[in-house]
């Protein structure tokens, strides 16, 4: 497939992210059934590449969105050793910072995350799984993650740049036609 011209500009204002993303929920509705009929393989190509180009751009210590609005699970392991970080007791440590269910799930307690100082997370060299990953771009199958993907476009610049640029290189316009003409 030949590679697309990278869109001109990164956007990282998050406002301004937020109101593009309103105004683009249609035609994401749209891209969401456009990206199912292409090959999963392909696009999860085009995701990581796109995102190996994009991620390095933005500075996550800059936004702290994902810090601010997520839900993370924690793994006893995880729970461990930001305890021991923290110098603390893992039963303090999950008393404090975590909710635990029945089985044994753990969650963060507070959103925003207890350990973000206004952009920047305390415990960074230590953060947890699901903190490192995310937005979860470098995974597979992205195609059936999309829905969860576009959950978070209205608030993480990264996620939002390479959807824009997944439009672009996909030939997602030049295919699709809309009824709504405020779908851009």
């Amino acid at each position: 497939m030949k590679k697309q011209q990278l869109i001109t500009a990164i956007e990282t204002n998050r406002e301004t992210i937020a109101l593009l993303a309103d105004k683009r929920l249609d035609e994401n509705d749209v891209f969401r059934t456009f990206l199912n009929n292409k090959d999963g393989d392909i696009i999860d190509e085009m995701v990581f590449r796109i995102n190996e180009n994009i991620g390095p751009q933005i500075d996550c210590t800059k936004c702290g969105a994902c810090c601010k609005t997520l839900m993370i699970n924690v793994t006893p392991c995880e729970a461990e050793s930001v305890a021991q970080y923290l110098d603390m007791s893992t039963p303090r440590f999950k008393e404090k910072y975590m909710e635990e269910s029945m089985q044994g799930q753990m969650i963060m307690n507070s959103i925003p995350c207890h350990f973000l100082d206004n952009t920047i997370c305390t415990i960074y060299e230590q953060r947890f799984t699901e903190c490192r990953e995310f937005p979860h771009l470098h995974r597979k199958n992205f195609k059936n993650r999309l829905f969860g993907t576009l959950i978070h476009y209205a608030i993480c610049p990264i996620i939002f740049n390479v959807i824009e640029q997944l439009k672009v290189e996909t030939a997602f316009f030049e295919n699709v036609r809309y009824s709504n003409p405020g779908l851009q």
